[in-house]
């Protein structure tokens, strides 16, 4: 049975190599990365991700249709993994992208984490353990991904926190309850 899986921690905290270990050795993967190489920086931490990836994997680039992407390549493999939700926030703000239209497609990838097509790991940053960001921008990115990650972790089975390389469960995959109403309103 196919199952979805959050994986959130902060920089460095080792969420897409524990995403690597987590995937079935066997399965048909789709790889779905958001990251576009906008300087040098960029470029060597794409080559490293890339160089740590099986290479029979699937590797898609696509920084802005997740859900479009992950509904198209879905029935042809057994998991996709996508890397990451922050960096695809961030693409749809840089772009201009309205508040209301990023948590719009926050909400239809969480819809798609529990269609249960093919199995789903999904790597987001936990941003809400920070300092206040110094920039009234900083706090709209912060709040966007945060609200985001509220609707992933309540739609998918598993959501794991990665802490110094360790993963800690923080939703294991029997875990169920009542639904909660996490709009901006109310969150």
């Amino acid at each position: 049975m196919a199952s979805s899986h959050l994986i959130l921690g902060g920089a460095r905290s080792g969420k897409s190599r524990y995403a690597l270990t987590d995937v079935p050795s066997r399965a048909r993967v789709a790889f779905v990365a958001t990251a576009q190489a906008g300087d040098g920086d960029m470029a060597v931490r794409i080559a490293r991700h890339r160089a740590e990836r099986p290479r029979h994997w699937l590797t898609i680039e696509e920084p802005f249709a997740l859900g479009v992407r992950l509904a198209a390549c879905a029935a042809e493999v057994d998991h996709v993994v996508i890397d990451c939700v922050t960096v695809w926030v961030a693409n749809l703000l840089l772009r201009g992208d309205a508040e209301d239209d990023i948590l719009a497609a926050g909400e239809a990838l969480a819809a798609l984490a529990t269609r249960g097509m093919s199995g789903l790991t999904l790597i987001s940053n936990e941003v809400g353990e920070g300092v206040v960001p110094a920039t009234a921008d900083g706090v709209r990115f912060r709040d966007l991904l945060g609200f985001v990650n509220q609707r992933l972790a309540a739609a998918c089975d598993r959501v794991t926190l990665m802490v110094a390389g360790l993963p800690l469960t923080i939703k294991p995959p029997s875990a169920s309850g009542p639904d909660h109403d996490l709009s901006p309103q109310t969150a």
